[in-house]
């Protein structure tokens, strides 16, 4: 390789357009950093961020059940561009969540006990058949961050916040997912998942007679504990039981929780919605 002289060199003119493909691009960190640039930068990585953030929302009723958007609405909500939460909604739209109607825009569905009742079936059958493979297939690493969960379930105090646990719920969510790695119904039961961590969070934040979250948190340490031993009899017994109290939900919210709770449009005009914390996630904890 030969090198221009100094004296040379700033004699030289580069032409634009070679000037431009020497330009480099912006450089791209190492690190956590660098890895969260690069999900940034993945179209598909943002639908998946935007949706996250969607089903946030409508997991602790900020997106209240009944509620009209735009879909600008929700890329100021989300912080993500059209394209990404366009993406989101249309998952979202076919998990029965939101509907999109042409010209009329977005509206959030509506919660019908009687439905998710019916549906509550259809999770009890498919989460069994998902702890038997999760407890037959896991290996060391799973078991290991089942008992890591286990741990920090058993670490939760006594004030609590439901938006912690569902944190950690929807890691173990995951988690079982993976190691039952049986593809095929995860997009049956993460709709599901959403659907119920809703009524979880109402039937704790909104009805007047509801048990303490710790019969929540013991239930999913049972769960935990069951897989991760391998005892396949026990872990889906667990899972019962824990279906069993979500179906006991249902007839306190039925009893307990207003109309508008679940469908904001049969507010009357004078009406006021409940206003408490419970309604203002933003304070709960993340």
């Amino acid at each position: 390789m030969w090198s221009i002289p100094p004296f040379v060199s700033g004699l030289i003119t580069v032409p634009s357009s070679v000037r431009k493909g020497l330009v480099s691009r912006s450089p791209v960190s190492t690190g956590p950093a660098g890895a969260a640039q690069l999900r940034q930068r993945n179209p598909q990585n943002l639908s998946d961020l935007a949706y996250e953030k969607l089903e946030a929302l409508l997991i602790n009723c900020e997106l209240r059940p009944g509620r009209f958007l735009a879909m600008h609405e929700l890329q100021a909500l989300t912080g993500y561009g059209r394209t990404p939460v366009h993406q989101a909604v249309s998952r979202l739209a076919a998990d029965t969540l939101m509907i999109v109607t042409p010209r009329h825009g977005i509206r959030i569905a509506p919660i019908n006990l009687g439905r998710e009742r019916v549906l509550l079936r259809l999770r009890r059958d498919v989460e069994r058949f998902v702890i038997q493979l999760a407890t037959e297939r896991s290996g060391a690493s799973e078991r290991n961050q089942m008992l890591h969960l286990k741990r920090q379930l058993l670490e939760l105090g006594p004030d609590t916040q439901i938006g912690q646990f569902n944190v950690i719920d929807r890691r173990i969510d995951q988690l079982f997912l993976a190691a039952a790695n049986e593809p095929f119904v995860e997009s049956t039961l993460r709709p599901l998942h959403t659907i119920f961590r809703r009524i979880g969070w109402i039937y704790h934040m909104q009805a007047a007679h509801s048990a303490p979250l710790q019969r929540s948190v013991d239930g999913h340490v049972a769960v935990l504990d069951a897989v991760a031993s391998g005892d396949v009899p026990a872990a889906m017994a667990a899972s019962d039981r824990l279906m069993d109290f979500m179906e006991s939900m249902f007839d306190v919210l039925e009893h307990e929780v207003a109309p508008s709770l679940l469908d904001c449009s049969l507010e009357a005009p004078d009406d006021t919605f409940h206003s408490g914390p419970a309604w203002h996630p933003a304070a709960q904890p993340a």
